[in-house]
């Protein structure tokens, strides 16, 4: 036994509290940069499925802003790129009957949407599907036709390394007098704010959302500069600021965007390059009334409009929202669970892996429902067990009293949602859902309060994959297990923790349980499927019925009692 063990629990060091995900600020690996860019638009298409028509407002203050435009003498044709789900094209042609409409989109969803609105008519909408950094416009649209071009909130979603690509094809099907109605999101949006800090940064002001799609964060230098190397003035380009309060949830929201006009550089007395620009301070939270300058007009904050839902507000800065979960069902010997986790398509970019079931969880819940006898009539306590809580869910039917632990608050949310919606009294009643950091004094006496005599068996499924957690696991698992020995093996007091080795090797996570008093009884598989009948934890495959080849080969239990 080594001395720390011996020395017993009370006597160890303080541990730290444990971050157990990457709080780098790195940014978005080349690995991933290169599958948003190259998978765009298939997350666009996922984009469209899921929210339909229903994630932005209808763009209503187009007559507002840029009416004059719009208002000329004569039949107008207007190309609308990034049509989406008619956002714009719609509002437009109610109130410009006399207008025509080429809207493309990246997505072929979107435009599926466009033709199933119940104000589409073929005679004032043509829509069809583009990539611009790609296709031709011209194979669509004649050269020179096109009266006036909308960019509203689109050309963000391109790499700014194909950004000219974009305004070269606009350019070549665009009249010498015409114009580019133009607004995106502007450097320092709070929207910015957030995907910087969970570090979803692709390059200089260009991100990754939750869902895949991308977004950049123009500012007016940068926005004139792309236009003019590109053939085209400045007419007018603004800054604009608004405060937006949602009351419900008590949020104050500071969005920036960009407003522009821009005409092509050979467009006769439009061509002489002048231009206005206005940049207006951000509100503070004293002054929610602060005005927004524009060129057209000033404008008080309340009549301006902002190009969003409450979806984009959840998407964009975080705010819970059920549809960015999803439901997955689990059958256990004849029990059914309905597993609500984070969506499959926010996985990728979230780094709380508590909001995932993870395979090894499946496992262990499998081996539970199908052999009840090793936490029947015990007390148990789940570590890290994410939102999911399956197991702690099986073992609650035979155990006397389950705990079930996880050191992030999103995660214990969820998880409470699953537990109530999946287990009902009287196994409700035995199964307490905890707070625990590893090693985070406070919590751990809490938890000696629900159950000062320790826990007869402590389970850990992909707990071990960040090498700093592992001291603080297993000292944590020492404070809280219960001493009994038992007179069989299989009586004794046991930890057990199921997972595939990543980025802690075997001899490593030994190091440390010895340290704190634990010895390896067994593991599976010894050495290949079928060996390791003979021990503990080999019997719950022998007669079990449990298709260990249903999951992966990696996958594997370590099976802990106290020295």
């Amino acid at each position: 036994m080594s001395s720390d063990a011996q020395a017993g629990p009370e006597q160890q060091e303080p541990n730290p509290k444990i971050q157990i995900y990457s709080t780098s600020a790195t940014g978005v690996s080349p690995f991933w940069r290169d599958k948003y860019e190259r998978e765009a638009r298939k997350y666009w298409d996922i984009f469209y499925k899921r929210h339909q028509d229903k994630f932005f407002k209808d763009r209503h203050y187009l007559d507002k802003e840029w009416g004059r435009y719009f208002s000329v003498t004569g039949k107008r044709i207007i190309l609308e790129v990034g049509c989406g789900a008619g956002n714009t094209i719609f509002p437009l042609v109610a109130t410009y009957p006399d207008v025509f409409v080429h809207a493309c989109d990246f997505s072929s969803r979107a435009v599926n949407l466009i033709k199933m609105h119940k104000d589409f008519k073929e005679t004032q909408i043509s829509p069809f599907v583009c990539d611009l950094t790609v296709d031709d416009l011209n194979q669509q649209i004649p050269p020179s036709s096109v009266d006036i071009v909308t960019m509203i909130f689109v050309l963000s979603a391109v790499s700014p390394e194909k950004m000219h690509l974009v305004l070269q094809n606009i350019r070549r099907v665009l009249k010498p007098n015409g114009h580019v109605l133009f607004r995106d999101y502007a450097t320092g949006d709070l929207a910015q704010e957030r995907l910087t800090c969970k570090d979803q940064m692709i390059s200089e002001n260009f991100y990754v959302r939750g869902d895949g799609t991308r977004a950049f964060y123009f500012s007016n230098e940068f926005l004139a500069s792309l236009f003019k190397d590109n053939g085209f003035n400045v007419k007018e380009i603004d800054l604009c600021c608004k405060q937006v309060e949602n009351r419900s949830r008590e949020l104050l929201m500071n969005r920036r965007w960009i407003q522009a006009v821009f005409c092509p550089s050979d467009a006769g007395d439009l061509s002489s390059g002048n231009h206005a620009s206005t940049e207006v301070d951000l509100p503070s939270q004293e002054n929610i009334e602060s005005n927004i300058s524009l060129n057209a007009s000033k404008e008080p904050v309340k009549n301006i409009e902002v190009d969003m839902s409450e979806g984009v507000a959840a998407d964009m800065f975080g705010i819970p929202s059920s549809v960015d979960n999803e439901i997955i069902q689990v059958s256990l010997n004849e029990e059914n669970f309905s597993i609500r986790v984070l969506s499959r398509e926010y996985q990728h970019t979230c780094k709380l892996t508590g909001l995932m079931l993870w395979e090894s969880a499946q496992l262990m819940a499998s081996v539970l429902a199908r052999n009840p006898n090793i936490v029947s009539g015990k007390k148990v306590l789940e570590l890290g067990c994410g939102c999911g809580g399956i197991c702690s869910m099986v073992a609650v039917r035979s155990a006397d009293l389950v705990v079930a632990t996880d050191g992030d608050t999103k995660t214990l949310d969820l998880l409470m949602q699953n537990v109530a919606s999946n287990i009902a009294p009287p196994f409700l009643d035995k199964l307490i859902v905890k707070s625990l950091e590893w090693g985070d004094r406070g919590h751990i006496e809490a938890i000696k309060e629900v159950n000062d005599k320790g826990f007869n068996i402590i389970i850990g499924t992909d707990v071990t994959y960040i090498p700093e957690a592992i001291l603080p696991l297993f000292a944590t698992a020492r404070e809280l297990i219960s001493p009994s020995r038992g007179d069989e093996e299989d009586q004794a007091s046991a930890l057990i923790l199921c997972h595939i080795f990543r980025r802690v090797d075997e001899p490593s996570m030994l190091s440390a349980a010895s340290r704190y008093g634990f010895r390896l009884v067994e593991r599976w598989p010894a050495g290949i499927f079928g060996n390791s009948s003979q021990g503990v934890v080999g019997s719950w495959f022998a007669e079990s019925g449990i298709d260990k080849y249903s999951f992966s080969t990696a996958l594997s239990i370590m099976y802990f009692q106290i020295e």
